[in-house]
């Protein structure tokens, strides 16, 4: 039974058991794939029926911003602990790394997939990338193809909210992945081009300010947050 915040249902799992349901996953048979929210994916899926459908359609729903987690609290439903999307992305190339799985890499700008496939082969000792493209396609049922002909056993689909949930359920099937991990900005951050917030930003559940002080511009992206927590009082209430 997944956990209700506001139409999207959250898986109540630890990172622990995150991945090792990551794990199973890429270990079965079909094509899987995890999304991992925060407020503004949840204040996007409710204004985009097809986006919450994708969202909810997948394999492992990880709450990723810690508004969420404030979400749950607030509605009485806690979940166990917020689960970073990158952190998680980070565990399962580990894995793969570790057991002789292959990966592919989609999404940002020119040049960034193929340069986080670097830093990623050099921190993981034998993590076997096959294949790399930007986010800049036109044709998603080619961008499938492209990965289905690479033969990846994961593909890490990293084309912002809600596309890359979109295409992975729409999709999925057709890359031929046994699975696909929606994961944001985490290719930059891979690739050397985008920093992650300092630890104590993180330790504190703060990241989110760290991202506002780097980039003013996100300012309006941030009001997602106050207003998911509206929603949720307001759910509250009702």
């Amino acid at each position: 039974m997944r956990t209700n915040v506001l139409g999207v249902g959250f898986d109540n799992v630890t990172m622990g058991e995150a991945l090792s349901r990551g794990e199973e996953l890429l270990c079965s048979a079909g094509a899987h794939y995890v999304v991992t929210p925060n407020p503004e994916i949840v204040e996007a899926c409710r204004a985009d029926a097809e986006a919450m459908a994708a969202v909810n359609g997948a394999d492992l729903v990880l709450p990723d911003g810690i508004g969420v987690i404030y979400g749950a609290k607030m509605l009485k439903t806690p979940l166990k602990e917020r689960v970073p999307g990158i952190e998680f992305g980070t565990g399962m190339l580990e894995w793969c790394a570790k057991n002789g799985k292959s990966v592919y890499l989609l999404g940002a700008k020119p040049g960034v997939a193929e340069q986080a496939a670097e830093n990623l082969k050099k921190r993981f000792e034998g993590l076997s990338v096959v294949g790399t493209a930007d986010g800049y396609f036109k044709d998603d049922a080619a961008a499938a193809a492209k990965i289905r002909e690479s033969g990846a056993d994961m593909a890490l689909i990293c084309l912002g909210a809600p596309k890359q949930e979109k295409f992975m359920a729409r999709y999925g099937e057709a890359t031929g992945a046994h699975l696909l991990l929606g994961l944001g900005g985490s290719l930059d951050v891979f690739a050397g081009v985008a920093q992650r917030a300092p630890e104590f930003y993180v330790n504190h559940n703060l990241e989110w300010f760290y991202r506002l002080l780097k980039n003013p511009s996100r300012i309006g992206r941030m009001m997602k947050l106050p207003l998911f927590l509206v929603h949720v009082a307001t759910k509250r209430g009702g």
